[in-house]
């Protein structure tokens, strides 16, 4: 895998953060729209979510034609976004040459973050990156009141580059030229735009429009939602304006160089399959990378087709949404068959959410029950609401192959699912990862999550890899140990 320096070009990239004042303020919406609009007026759109999410950074992914990244300061000290942040704009840059414009989409409110204090938020994320932030103002039903919390956007924390605000949600030109005017008379921020009210939201549901196949493609409904948002935003926003905000974007200082991780051993590169279909594929493009920059091959799987698997050094079982497959999961001969002789051979498999899910001995859904792998000494059983919500932390209790014996974790869980006891018995569970935040494997195990039994590891908890440095490593050297086992038997 090629990487590539950052260069003082790099640390110059024009960049907008998008945001709002509370979840749900049309952050998603305008950031696809710009993304779109942009792109159409020739820029190369690096795209990049901020904190934990595979669902708005696969609609990113796909509105800017390149992979959404995530920038977390749950995860990361501010000098290890910065470099996060621009080694994904050199390899952006190094991939085209369109001029590039950075987008960052942030979550929640502004100032939304841990506690009371703000900690990760937004705003946070805006000041370490000196992103000039665009709100997204929901203007339902409000006119003059839109100037005062702007206004107090702009005081609350007067070091947030806050550069300008576009109008949402307006219900009539008169609605939008009173909100206006007022703006302009009590805040002295620029106003790029007025979307209107749109009578239906034009995205479908976000997780059945982002193509089935494998949250890499857009279903034909999604397809036509988004040049429905490109359009809006094209006529609605003054989209070059933004450009030239985002082009005031100081230069970063360049970061340091990084610590030198050990080189790979020499030879054959061991094969790490991952599971990329329309059940599973939540994965980081970061943990991806940080595989490959530790020396494995990847190889794209599905569990749903009949097609036989290559030789596999390692399975790496992302998250996604297994229990609208679960039919087609109990019917796959790669999860009733090939998962339990590729874990009884001793094959490094690591599983994360979904992939938990497929490893368990069935799944319990709205009075149904799909025999599953087989793997876990438990059913998983989907419900309605979350039953793990937020990020994790916790420690690892005794070795594993991918983690070491006291090690911090920190991780996320979005969960529908919780273990439950099978029919025949009340299992026990061989658990590495003790938390101190989160809800992990759930009321059965409380406090615990991280199965784990000789090569494989099976948690809700998602990581996020240049977090943790020693997670592909680790992994890899397993995956080579199994090789190296399999030539000499």
């Amino acid at each position: 895998m090629q990487d590539h320096p950052v260069t003082a070009t790099d640390a110059a990239c024009p960049r907008l953060c998008v945001s709002a004042v509370s979840g749900g303020g049309g952050k998603t919406l305008l950031s696809l729209g710009l993304a779109g609009a942009l792109r159409a007026a020739g820029r190369a759109v690096i795209p990049f979510k901020k904190g934990p999410d595979y669902i708005d950074a696969a609609w990113l992914s796909q509105a800017a034609g390149r992979p959404a990244r995530n920038l977390d300061p749950y995860f990361l000290p501010p000098e290890a976004l910065r470099r996060c942040f621009l080694e994904g704009v050199a390899r952006a840059r190094a991939a085209s040459d369109a001029p590039p414009l950075a987008l960052l989409e942030g979550n929640r409110g502004l100032y939304d973050g841990l506690d009371e204090r703000g900690s990760c938020s937004t705003a946070a994320l805006a000041r370490t990156l000196a992103c000039p932030v665009v709100v997204s103002l929901n203007c339902t039903k409000m006119t003059r009141t839109a100037a005062a919390l702007l206004s107090g956007l702009v005081a609350f924390e007067p070091d947030t580059p806050i550069a300008g605000v576009v109008l949402s949600q307006t219900a009539s030109s008169r609605h939008e030229s009173v909100v206006r005017r007022a703006v302009e008379e009590y805040t002295d921020l620029k106003i790029f735009g007025a979307l209107p009210r749109l009578r239906e939201n034009p995205l479908p549901e976000r997780h059945m429009g982002i193509a089935s196949p494998s949250g890499d493609s857009l279903s034909p409904e999604a397809a036509r939602a988004m040049e429905t948002l490109t359009g809006i935003v094209r006529e609605h926003v003054d989209v070059a304006a933004i450009a030239a905000t985002a082009a005031e974007a100081p230069p970063l200082p360049l970061p340091e160089a990084p610590a030198r991780v050990p080189a790979a051993p020499e030879g054959p590169r061991p094969r790490i399959g991952y599971v990329r279909d329309a059940a599973l594929w939540f994965y980081y493009e970061e943990n991806l990378e940080a595989l490959e920059r530790a020396g494995a091959e990847l190889t794209r799987l599905s569990l749903l087709d009949d097609g036989d698997w290559p030789p596999l050094d390692g399975l790496y079982l992302g998250g996604g949404f297994p229990e609208d497959w679960a039919e087609e999961l109990s019917a796959s001969a790669h999860v009733r068959r090939d998962l339990p002789a590729l874990v009884a051979a001793g094959l490094p498999v690591y599983a994360e959410c979904g992939g938990f899910m497929v490893l368990t001995r069935g799944l319990r859904k709205a009075g149904a029950r799909r025999p599953l792998a087989g793997l876990l000494p438990v059913d998983a059983e989907f419900h309605s609401r979350p039953q793990g919500l937020g990020y994790v932390s916790g420690v690892i209790s005794r070795e594993t192959p991918y983690f070491p014996v006291g090690m911090r974790l920190r991780g996320h869980e979005f969960h529908y699912s919780r273990c439950v006891a099978p029919p025949d018995a009340l299992p026990e569970a061989e658990t590495a990862l003790e938390l101190e935040r989160g809800v992990g494997m759930g009321p059965l195990y409380p406090g615990r999550d991280g199965f784990c039994r000789d090569a494989l590891w099976a948690s809700y908890c998602h990581i996020f890899a240049p977090a943790i440095p020693c997670w592909a490593p680790r992994f890899v050297a397993a995956a080579r140990a199994f090789a190296a086992a399999r030539a000499r038997a």
